[in-house]
């Protein structure tokens, strides 16, 4: 999960973009400074919507050279993380609550090359992190109940990612923390100051308007605690 300029992150989350007009949202994005790419693969058991597989990851590798952070909302990730890996995904995150072997699960994307995280959904405690977090590059903390683009922010995880960029200080750890779900104008800067390093933002950058300008604004609001 190389990160040169060591600045928090954009990635765009594909799930709110156009899939017919696929490429020119991608390119529009990568003009805007995304920093990666985010893709959000459900099977409509683990959370109740169904999206996209590898063949879409691969042709996406094919349009752009961001990184691909590919967040599997799925259950018994293991069956495809060599999948994904070969479809281009450079992240891979897999749900503390559907992998009954973290440990294992996540050495496994790390020997195929990909940077692992593990994801927690919004009532999942940061307790239940003690034991992986020094095996992982990052922690997805999901923002909104997965499963569906669209939904507000929930305030309460704002105080959740201080906690954690607490917790990783202490320890001396360089994970970084990913925020996911209704990440918007009003919230960037906020989560960034509490210790976000990447935000995916999907409606807020494809919903409505050019979502170059869209992705520019908020970059502009976290470069502004940068500063």
């Amino acid at each position: 999960m190389d990160n040169p300029s060591g600045r928090s992150q954009l990635c765009p989350s594909l799930l709110s973009a156009n899939f017919a007009r696929l490429e020119s949202d991608v390119k529009a994005v990568e003009l805007g400074g995304a920093g990666a790419i985010h893709l959000d693969v459900m099977d409509g058991h683990f959370v109740p919507n169904l999206t996209i597989g590898p063949a879409i990851v691969k042709a996406v590798d094919r349009i752009t050279s961001l990184p691909l952070d590919v967040h599997l909302m799925i259950e018994q990730p293991d069956r495809f993380l060599q999948s994904f890996r070969d479809a281009g995904a450079d992240w891979i995150s897999v749900h503390w609550e559907t992998v009954p072997h973290l440990h294992r699960t996540v050495t496994r994307i790390r020997e195929l090359g990909a940077s692992p995280g593990v994801v927690l959904n919004p009532a999942t405690p940061l307790s239940f992190l003690r034991d992986i977090l020094e095996y992982v590059d990052f922690v997805l903390l999901m923002s909104v109940n997965p499963g569906f683009g669209g939904q507000a922010f929930i305030p309460a995880i704002l105080s959740k990612v201080g906690e954690l960029k607490d917790i990783l200080s202490k320890r001396g750890l360089k994970t970084r923390i990913e925020v996911d779900g209704g990440v918007d104008l009003e919230n960037a800067a906020d989560l960034v100051r509490a210790g976000a390093d990447v935000l995916v933002a999907g409606n807020a950058i494809f919903g409505k308007g050019d979502p170059a300008e869209n992705a520019r604004d908020i970059l502009r609001r976290m470069r502004e605690v940068e500063r």
